[in-house]
């Protein structure tokens, strides 16, 4: 009797210390995983933070995300560079150049802005060290040396927009931007034209800017003049030779 007692509670105690074994097995399993599920989490969460911060977008790549933030600090360097030389340039040349700067990237940077709001990319809203400097140098000058350093400084930052955009256009990853660069593309080519022009007849402009007739102008207006000279001579002569004419016949 006393052994069946024995016995049976021998079988009551290794169920127990089973039962107790079962219970921390499944409690170990369930601590490790809310520990992996709030890695995870934090994993989760720390790369939003990270985009946010830094305006990285997920799936944007490094060479598409560099096109935009400098398409976007060229592109208000240009607006604001062009309001300076609508105000301190010399010649009408340079003033109409510089509106034209102002509407046209005005409404690239409103394009490219529209973009980055889908994207999630956050694009700059003031000048970096560098570009601040350039507009606080032009915003030095005036008259004929405001026209020279702009237009030379036109033809340098339409070159390189142009080289830039082209390579996005052909080359870029994300098909928002690279439709941004194509369509923009043409317009930037057209400013790069009237920038050379604008370079190379800074002298007239000046000379204008004097009250002097362009070189251009005078080589029309002189061809013009001359022209009408040649006319009037030939009508001179013309009398001339008919008024000796008929003094011939009265002789």
């Amino acid at each position: 009797m006393n052994k069946r007692i024995i016995k049976a509670a021998q079988m009551a105690a290794v169920g127990v210390i089973l039962l107790l074994g079962l219970v921390v097995v499944a409690w170990q399993a369930q601590n490790a995983s809310g520990q992996t599920q709030n890695s995870n989490n934090s994993n989760s969460s720390g790369g939003s933070s990270s985009g946010g911060a830094g305006g990285q977008t997920s799936g944007l790549s490094g060479a598409d995300r560099k096109f935009a933030m400098d398409a976007a600090m060229d592109g208000m360097t240009e607006v604001q560079l062009g309001r300076l030389a609508t105000q301190q340039g010399a010649s009408d040349s340079v003033k109409q150049f510089g509106q034209r700067m102002v509407d046209d990237h005005t409404k690239a940077n409103n394009d490219l802005m529209q973009w980055a709001s889908t994207s999630g990319l956050t694009l700059p809203t003031t000048l970096d060290a560098k570009h601040q400097a350039m507009f606080t140098k032009m915003s030095g000058l005036s008259g004929a040396a405001f026209d020279k350093a702009y237009s030379k400084n036109m033809v340098s930052d339409h070159t390189k927009a142009v080289s830039m955009f082209q390579k996005e256009a052909d080359h870029g990853a994300d098909s928002g931007l690279k439709s941004f660069a194509a369509s923009t593309l043409p317009t930037l080519q057209e400013h790069l034209s009237m920038a050379r022009g604008l370079s190379t007849g800074t002298g007239s402009m000046n000379a204008s800017a004097n009250g002097n007739m362009s070189g251009s102008m005078n080589g029309n207006m002189s061809g013009t003049s001359n022209s009408g000279k040649k006319s009037n001579k030939s009508k001179n002569g013309n009398s001339n030779m008919s008024g000796n004419a008929n003094n011939s016949n009265r002789r």
